[in-house]
């Protein structure tokens, strides 16, 4: 069942043919420790335990695993609980080690996403930074590894993915001879028509812009395109990289004679990967996106545009200190970062302040209406502001994030949701400290997540491997689970009650979204016109919109430009609808809360509840409290459930998106009629065409049918949960009562590695037990070293 495809954590088990693969091999203890440069030495330590307890737990379930293939390497017919238990502990053997952390740098062009991203990794120039060019035009991801080498992977759009592109700008470009010169001249001043004709230009040459897709397809490109769609650059030093990666992403708005190659193809450019040396700043696993504000024309990079947005667990919002204070694209920007928390994996949203240290003192001084202390420099001057604008603009994000989010969602804890930073100053140091501009701020953060991270990864990790030791030897025990607990129909109607009461809790739980969307239905209908009426509208009237409206209704109401501001009207005239919803769509798929809308602590009451059956049913049966039998059944549970959420986590964006997706596929066939429109006044007919098309729609049910929809999202969501559990459920009975003689004559003895995974189970709380001295011993250092002097007060 397709539902059944996205659920992680339970990984299913692999095919046959890979039964007898050999696992991955372990790191070298040596490449391990590199991973650690980044942190300091009471972090390292944690790590290295945390990384000590992960390592000795691969190598016990590689043990058994090795094992169990030598016991069953030559039969023909294997029991299919033991194939599942081989792949089980071959997929837990190859699990990674840590899933990347993805931190989005996400702001507009020249807010200083490059020049914050050199700092934070300490080479400067190292991304090209804004100064004439448009620079950072594609998503870039920078990440540290093992390798002595400074490496960058271009990667472009497929031949077909280029095709589709080149079919649309053709046809943005085209025109017919009905317009006059002077509507010809609007025509061209277009900004969607000029970026058509400089991509053009670039990658087929001068007068590309005059053929027809045909002729293009025919017609050579400029530049080498490789076949592998792949560009791999590598460079002993971190200034020669890039000098060889600047062509591809450093673009410039108008052709010049005695460009490179490289910059040809840059119309193909997906998306670029960076990866650095072992990097004493940056951990390994953990990777910096440059994410451009507007997404992009081309649809696949526009999908990658919004799906890196939302893989992203932390979010920062980069605006310069001229720009914070307002501007469409400042909220355009966070709006679209708070929207991420709603459907993607975002948990953490901050706004970063780039360029703090630009303040012209006897303006500031003339302005400034707080505090009665003097100031005597500038330096106290930009603190002082610096400290006002963080205290401002938390206030102000908070009451945003209220608006949109749980009352209780983690973000809202957040001790920094503002930071103000210097990228100049943090080189220089004119003004202000190292300390100052907040840079050492910004990767202290890092830190703390991936540390946190790794805790809870290695602590789900040991304990999921304990609990396949302990299904393993529980095969080679000759003490079978009592027939009435296994065999008997009163486990199993316990089951079925309970997951009864599950489906139920779940329908109760999105229940509450119910008159929200009906209310956003109606607001939503009752204000629609005014909303495309707006979008509709720019302040040089026609002037200059002929194409960017074309180039809307061929992306189906989208349109994503690098100089002007994203355009989506099937979003625009759906917000009603979020505004009513998202306080609780968010609570409902918040974590760790319990409460009457959250679904996860509805999993997790069905998981205690068959937790506790089972140890009653263990102690009613005579095994003793800590038995290996009572053991495995509650590890399997949990293990079971344990990737319910992050499927759960995927299937939201689905759910959340249902709204706009519905109405963009009403919308379709009248943003295809005004696509076609040309000749005179064609502005005009074709937003007549979307706003007609728009009514009618509307009248005919388009936001009930839109509700319809993301509730039928949510009933597809509760029989993907409910069958997987009713499966994975059944499926560890069977296992649990696949044991002795019945099982296998002759299966390997693994009593040695349960031993040493049960020693590494304990292992555990004294691993926690010595992070915590650690840090309280951190922080009683740092409360009886010298303070340094800190900002004015205000």
């Amino acid at each position: 069942m397709a539902e059944m495809e996205d659920f992680v954590g339970q990984e299913s088990p692999p095919a046959d043919d890979d039964l007898f693969k050999e696992p991955m091999k372990k790191r070298r203890r040596s490449d391990r420790d590199q991973r650690f440069r980044a942190f300091p030495s009471v972090e390292q330590s944690a790590l290295k335990e945390y990384e000590k307890l992960e390592s000795r737990t691969r190598r016990v379930l590689s043990n058994t695993y090795q094992k169990l293939i030598q016991c069953v390497f030559l039969d023909d017919s294997i029991p299919n609980a033991l194939k599942y238990l081989i792949n089980r502990l071959l997929a837990l053997i190859e699990k990674p080690s840590l899933d990347p952390i993805y931190i989005g740098l996400f702001g507009s062009t020249g807010a200083g996403k490059s020049s914050l991203i050199n700092a934070i990794i300490q080479q400067a120039m190292f991304l090209p930074v804004s100064g004439e060019s448009i620079c950072t035009s594609c998503i870039v991801q920078v990440s540290s590894g093992c390798s002595e080498q400074y490496e960058a992977k271009i990667h472009l759009l497929s031949d077909q993915e280029w095709k589709e592109e080149l079919k649309n700008l053709t046809k943005l470009l085209h025109r017919t001879e009905e317009l006059g010169r002077e509507e010809a001249d609007v025509w061209d001043g277009d900004d969607a028509v000029e970026e058509a004709i400089w991509k053009l230009q670039m990658f087929y040459g001068k007068g590309a812009e005059r053929k027809n897709y045909e002729e293009l397809l025919r017609a050579k490109p400029k530049g080498k395109i490789p076949t592998s769609r792949i560009i791999t650059l590598k460079a002993e030093e971190a200034g020669e990289l890039s000098v060889k990666l600047d062509p591809y992403i450093r673009t410039k708005r108008r052709d010049r004679d005695g460009e490179s190659g490289e910059t040809h193809i840059w119309p193909l450019i997906k998306h670029v990967e960076v990866i650095l040396p072992k990097s004493q700043l940056i951990p390994e696993g953990v990777v910096l996106v440059d994410i451009p504000g507007t997404g992009d024309f081309n649809s696949k990079r526009d999908e990658m545009w919004k799906k890196t947005i939302d893989k992203c667990s932390v979010i920062w919002v980069i605006s310069d200190i001229e720009r914070v204070s307002g501007g469409r694209a400042h909220e355009d920007l966070l709006n679209e970062s708070i929207r991420a928390c709603q459907r993607g994996f975002c948990k953490d949203v901050a706004l970063v302040v780039t360029k703090t240290d630009k303040l012209h003192l006897q303006e500031y001084l003339r302005e400034r209406k707080v505090g009665n202390q003097a100031i005597q420099s500038q330096r106290e001057a930009v603190l002082e502001r610096n400290e006002m604008i963080k205290l401002q603009r938390n206030r102000i994000l908070k009451e945003k994030l209220k608006r949109k989010l749980p009352a209780d969602s983690k973000v809202l804890e957040a001790s920094h949701l503002v930071y103000t930073v210097s990228a100049q100053e943090y080189w220089q140091q004119a003004l202000l400290t190292e300390e100052e501009t907040e840079i050492p701020k910004l990767r202290e953060h890092i830190r703390k997540r991936l540390l946190d991270k790794k805790r809870r990864m290695v602590t789900k990790y040991v304990t999921e491997a304990f609990g396949l030791l302990l299904l393993t030897d529980s095969f080679n025990c000759t003490e079978h689970l009592p027939n009435e607990y296994l065999h008997m129909s009163g486990l199993r109607r316990f089951v079925e009650e309970k997951i009864q009461l599950l489906e139920k809790a779940i329908d109760q739980c999105f229940a509450h979204i119910a008159q929200p969307l009906q209310e956003g239905v109606r607001n939503a209908r009752t204000s629609y016109r005014r909303i495309l009426g707006a979008c509709l509208v720019r302040s040089r009237g026609n002037q200059g919109f002929h194409q960017t409206l074309k180039a809307v209704c061929l992306k189906n109401g989208i349109y994503a430009s690098r100089t002007l501001a994203r355009i989506d009207l099937n979003e625009a005239i759906t917000q009603p609808i979020y505004d009513r919803i998202d306080p609780v769509f968010g609570g409902i798929f918040r974590v760790g809360t319990s409460s009457g809308s959250a679904l996860m602590p509805h999993i997790d009451a069905f998981k205690h509840s068959l937790q506790e059956k089972m140890t009653e049913i263990g102690i009613r049966n005579g095994w003793k409290y800590d038995s290996y039998k009572k053991s495995f059944l509650i590890q399997e549970i949990s293990a079971i459930l344990g990737g319910l959420e992050g499927h759960i986590l995927r299937k939201k964006r689905r759910i959340y998106e249902s709204l706009t997706s519905s109405v963009q596929n009403d919308l379709k066939p009248c943003y295809e009629e005004a696509g076609q429109i040309t000749g005179k006044k064609a502005c005009e007919r074709m937003k007549d065409v979307i706003r007609r098309g728009v009514d009618r729609q509307v009248a005919e049910g388009m936001f009930e049918r839109a509700q319809e929809r993301m509730q039928h999202q949510f009933q597809q969501l509760k029989h993907g949960i409910t069958e997987k559990v009713k499966g994975s459920i059944a499926t560890m009975l069977t296992l649990a009562s696949s044991q002795g003689d019945g099982l296998y004559k002759e299966l390997a003895d693994v009593k040695s590695e349960y031993k040493e995974m049960e020693k590494l189970h304990r292992s555990l709380r004294e691993v926690a037990e010595n992070a915590v001295l650690r840090r309280g011993m951190q922080e009683f250092l740092l409360r009886m070293s010298p303070s340094k002097a800190g900002p004015p007060k205000t």
